[in-house]
């Protein structure tokens, strides 16, 4: 699976912008540039796939919130748009999904802060031309049938509902379920809580598990996963070398619960135990375990991750990024010029410059196309 391109329009600070995308995306930028909205923006694309698509809205304070404060066109729609273009690349089938949401209207179904799903389409490009799969117009879904026509789909979508999710989950219509399945496996890591009762300090059930939860709630059970079930830790423990000087993991095989410990070269006989890490250390072995877990999510985004790490720490943190690109494609938001410059050099990419143009979120060098102004030759 591969994200080829996005688009986004009226959401927050995105007033209208598309762009292509790589194998490894790195954005850099002043605060308040907008290039946390960008990585929200996919952030919903997810949720749509996974049925909180309003959810999640209404955690960023509702569609009022949410909603592009510079006012539209008369004759435009107060909407927001997302479009994500995705290839498969093991069948060649190119799916193009767009959502919009607005506002209640006046007596309409719904809450008042409530994003209102409005419209979706999914089409699917096999090779010869696009067809469409699915369309949606407020309650009203239709989709292609068995037969290659267009059906009504008998269930009415509430305003909080998603097509994708609904039919995804149906059974009935397989490349649905496809795209769902592939986007649902995107994971969106910003940031991870280091506090005394953060879940990365406690034990976990011991359940084999391929990759990392977005909270980090199952780290212990991902580096038990690396070390006896593929019992492979190469990349693992020269991260970890690299990145505190010498130390080493601890990973005792589980019982009933999965647990690790960090060994410091200036305490050979002693296992330090999670809640005993500091901030940095903890943060640390969280990414680890995102970047180089039993199986990686087809796609990584990561948020300013080098939040309370310290430098030294920034050079492996970009060696595991560049090492995660061989599987998954790598979305890395970033204030540091320093881990910006040391993805650069290991994955061959340029960072693209977040700015401000007219009040609007927009990527420095970049056409109206989406592409960047050197890659046009």
């Amino acid at each position: 699976m591969y994200l080829r391109s996005m688009s986004a329009e009226n959401y927050r600070s995105l007033r209208s912008i598309r762009m292509d995308l790589g194998p490894v995306n790195l954005f850099v930028g002043a605060n308040g540039a907008g290039k946390s909205n960008l990585y929200r923006s996919l952030q919903l694309i997810k949720a749509a796939a996974d049925g909180r698509f309003s959810h999640l809205i209404a955690q960023e304070g509702g569609i009022y919130s949410a909603f592009w404060s510079g006012g539209t066109k008369n004759h435009q729609k107060a909407r927001i748009k997302l479009t994500a273009e995705i290839v498969d690349e093991d069948t060649g089938i190119i799916y193009n999904y767009a959502i919009e949401t607005g506002f209640r209207i006046p007596a309409g179904a719904g809450f008042s802060h409530e994003a209102q799903i409005k419209a979706e389409e999914l089409t699917i490009d096999t090779g010869r031309r696009p067809h469409m799969l699915m369309k949606r117009k407020g309650g009203h879904i239709s989709v292609r049938d068995e037969n290659g026509r267009m059906a009504d789909y008998p269930e009415q979508a509430m305003t909080s509902e998603t097509a994708l999710y609904m039919l995804g989950d149906a059974g009935r219509y397989p490349e649905i379920s496809t795209l769902r399945h592939m986007i649902g496996q995107w994971r969106f890591y910003h940031g991870f809580r280091s506090d005394a009762g953060s879940p990365l300090r406690r034990p976990c059930l011991a359940i084999t598990a391929p990759m990392l939860e977005e909270d980090g709630a199952n780290i212990a059970a991902v580096l038990a996963t690396l070390a006896h079930t593929r019992q492979d830790t190469i990349d693992l423990d020269r991260a970890v070398y690299d990145a505190f000087s010498g130390a080493a993991l601890s990973i005792p095989e589980p019982e009933e619960y999965a647990s690790f410990g960090l060994v410091l070269p200036d305490f050979p006989q002693r296992i330090f135990q999670p809640r005993e890490l500091s901030d940095g250390q903890i943060r640390f072995l969280a990414l680890a375990a995102a970047l180089l877990s039993y199986r990686r999510p087809r796609f990584i985004a990561l948020n300013e991750p080098e939040a309370s790490l310290h430098p030294d720490m920034l050079p492996a943190l970009a060696g595991m990024i560049a090492s995660a690109s061989a599987d998954s494609q790598v979305w890395v938001v970033t204030h540091s010029d320093a881990l910006a410059d040391a993805i650069s050099e290991r994955c061959g990419v340029r960072a693209k410059t977040v700015i401000r143009r007219d009040g609007a979120t927009w990527i420095e060098g970049m056409t109206l196309t989406g592409r960047m102004d050197d890659e046009d030759d």
